[in-house]
Parts: C-alpha cells; structure tokens; sequence
C-alpha cells in the first residue's frame, strides 16, 4: 500500500512538475502578428530562431494580409505587429490600439512585366510606366486583396493621376490573392504586375517575366514593428513583446536583417529609427 501511495505521488509530482515547464514555456512565447510578404520571403524563418537561441523566447507566427493582421491586433490577439504599411500603423497607434511604431527595415517595390514588354514601359519611372499601361489597355494583375502590397498599388495609381475605380477595364485583373498567385496570374496573362523584390526573387526564374520598372524612389517599401498596447489589452506580453522589439532594431539584429539573402540576393535592409515615430 505504501509503495501504491509512494508511486501516486511522484505521479502526481512529474504532471504538476510538466504542467509547470509548460506553462513556462508558454510564459516565454509571444505571437507576431505579420503581414505574408515577410513569412514568405523566408525572413522570419531565418530570423526567428537566433533571436530565440538568444532569449529562450518562442515566436509564433501569424501571417495574414495587412488589414487582418491589424484586425487580429485590435483585438488583443498578438503581443507584436511587425507590417508595411505605414499610413495604416500610424492610425493604429494613434488610435491608441499600438504603443510605438519604430521603422525597422525596408525593400522596395518593382513593376514586373513580359520580358516582351509590349507597353514599352522599360526603365520609365513608375507614374509614367502605369499612365501608359492603363492608355494602351496592356494587361494588369493587381492583388485586390487590401494587403500592404495592394494599398501600395493603389496609391502609386493615385500618383500617376489615374483613378482606377473608373480607369479599369477588362485589361485591370483583380484576382484577391497573395504575392506569389499574383506573379503567376501576370505569367500566365503575359501581365505586369507590382510586386515586392522579396517576392519576385523568390519567384523570378518560374516564368517569362522580368523587372520593368525599379529604383524610384515612390517604389519604397518600409516595414514598421510595433506593440500592442498592454494598457489597453492587459495579456499582451509587454516585457517579451518589447524585447523582441529591443532586438530587432539593436545592431545585432540589423545584422542579422541584412545577412538573410535569397539566391546571393539581399532581401530587405536594416534602417531602424530606435526612438519610434
């Protein structure tokens, strides 16, 4: 009987032992909120685990188009949104649903089209080249999908003194997909698509498309990292959110920003403005 009671108790020792670890486990995990041009670029995968090596905190990724990860944010479902789209990270925190917003890094955008370039839109800057795009009526895939990317789009439409809700046609093709479903429709349309580089370089040798238009200084694509507000959502892991945050934009992690590559290619360059904005 006391070797039965002896072995209950270490038992019931080992599970509240397990669900200790566990629950410490978690204490030392946070979710990242994140737009998919980052999950898919393959940064995260190769950032992710040096910062965990470093800190002992688990990073869970969830990866949605960018009016959803703010959506998921508001809602106190995540610790930390890292995304590109700064007029919408600007209100987010002005709203009061983000602590900060800190720059963090930046790629840029290029117009991918034919290799034939049938609206002869090769090496013009980036208002010129949709202006002629939408007068020749030359086939357009846009995402259509209110991501970062999309709103991107529209507003370079904007600067290009074009209003795409009444300019499109048959040639403007909304499909309301993701990056890598975008590159494919303009492949198999023979199209020109806008397109972030870390996308088009992990798609680039798929198809007869190339870059058409690059290096304006409108195709800028800056990426902003903030934390949900703990004063407004008590469970958000202030500490451990803003470590990672600490870690991102310190030298090592710009380090590590810079050092990820993609068939010899940098992908995104580290430009971290430490004191928010």
């Amino acid at each position: 009987m006391a070797v039965r009671r002896l072995s209950v108790a270490l038992t019931l020792l080992c599970g509240l032992a397990a669900g200790i670890a566990a629950s410490s486990a978690e204490d030392r995990a946070i979710v990242l909120a994140s737009t998919t041009a980052t999950q898919d670029s393959g940064l995260l995968d190769y950032l992710l685990p040096i910062f965990t090596a470093k800190t002992g905190i688990e990073v869970t990724v969830i990866a949605r188009r960018t009016d959803q990860v703010l959506d998921m944010a508001r809602r106190g479902e995540a610790d930390v949104v890292l995304m590109h789209a700064r007029p919408q990270e600007e209100k987010f925190v002005a709203d009061g649903f983000g602590a900060k917003r800190f720059d963090v890094m930046y790629n840029d955008f290029v117009l991918i089209g034919p290799k034939s370039d049938p609206a002869g839109v090769k090496g013009k800057d980036i208002a010129t080249a949709l202006k002629t795009i939408e007068a020749k009526g030359a086939p357009f895939v846009t995402r259509g999908d209110r991501s970062g990317t999309h709103a991107a789009e529209l507003a370079l439409w904007i600067v290009a003194g074009i209003d795409i809700a009444s300019a499109k046609g048959a040639w403007y093709r909304e499909i309301g997909q993701g990056m890598t479903a975008a590159l494919e429709a303009a492949r198999t349309a023979n199209a020109y698509v806008l397109s972030d580089r870390g996308a088009w370089i992990t798609f680039k040798d798929r198809g007869d498309l190339d870059v058409v238009v690059e290096g304006d200084k409108r195709l800028l694509n800056q990426y902003g990292l903030m934390l949900v507000n703990p004063e407004k959502y008590p469970d958000v892991k202030k500490e451990l959110g803003q470590t990672f945050i600490d870690w991102l934009i310190s030298p090592e992690g710009q380090t590590a920003i810079a050092g990820y590559k993609v068939d010899g290619q940098q992908v995104f360059f580290p430009n971290a403005d430490k004191s928010g904005g």
